[in-house]
């Protein structure tokens, strides 16, 4: 029968080792938050990217449509690229 003093040496081994698998599973735990707040942050910026993408493809579209008629399309054109451009603007603030 094991005496008093090696089940307490026994007991405190298990403990030492689960104290450690504790710390690296805790390690690991914040590696891994660390990843996810990465990526999350990396699909907002492709969602916001795509946004202003599909902004720029609609805004093209728009004035592709205008390109056919005469004077004043090139005005419409212009002030089109003004917009583009304020809008682009207003995009780069609200990055900052």
């Amino acid at each position: 029968m094991a005496s008093i003093t090696e089940q307490l040496s026994a007991v405190t081994e298990k403990t030492e080792r689960l104290i450690e698998l504790c710390t690296v599973l805790q390690q690991e735990n914040d590696l891994l938050k660390h990843e996810r707040e990465a990526l999350t942050n990396s699909v907002k910026e492709s969602k916001n990217k795509h946004v202003e993408l599909e902004e720029k493809l609609r805004v093209l579209k728009l004035a592709k449509s205008f390109s056919e008629t005469s004077e004043k399309s090139l005005d419409i054109k212009q002030k089109i690229n003004e917009f583009v451009q304020e809008i682009d603007k207003c995009i780069v603030l609200l990055k900052k």
